[in-house]
């Protein structure tokens, strides 16, 4: 099974220029805890931000969540694969990187924001073995 088979479809993303509010708000209202980042121009993903990030990173350390922008506290470099990449591909990868989700994109030339794919996902698609033996890695 590919990639594109089990990721979450038309994944949102913030602009870097995004104030720390208007993330957290963002990641409230689709229920997620991780944003991929893009530039200005919306053509080219920069990192990623979580809401550990706004907790830890920001609220901790006293930065103004209507000042502070994402691009303030991202993580640069951002984990992927590519649609066409096979689960196991994709599971394999998490485990070298030590993370529980990659950025999906359309393909190793235009490198669009395809989706995002989580271990969960890959459960949810029958491997759940796999996952599972991705996650004990991931952990330890």
């Amino acid at each position: 099974m590919q990639v594109h088979q089990a990721m979450t479809e038309n994944a949102e993303y913030l602009l870097a220029e995004a104030n720390l509010e208007d993330a957290a708000k963002k990641m409230r209202d689709l229920n997620t805890g991780f944003m991929p980042i893009a530039d200005e121009n919306q053509q080219k993903l920069q990192g990623i931000i979580t809401d550990r990030d706004i907790a830890v990173r920001a609220v901790a350390e006293g930065m103004d969540p209507h000042a502070t922008k994402a691009k303030d506290i991202e993580t640069h470099g951002v984990l992927y694969c590519y649609q066409n990449d096979s689960l196991e591909e994709a599971a394999e990868s998490m485990q070298k990187q030590h993370t529980y989700r990659l950025l999906v994109l359309n393909n190793p030339n235009e490198k669009r924001l395809a989706g995002v794919i989580s271990l969960g996902d890959i459960a949810r698609h029958n491997k759940v073995e796999l996952s599972g033996e991705a996650a004990k890695i991931i952990s330890s």
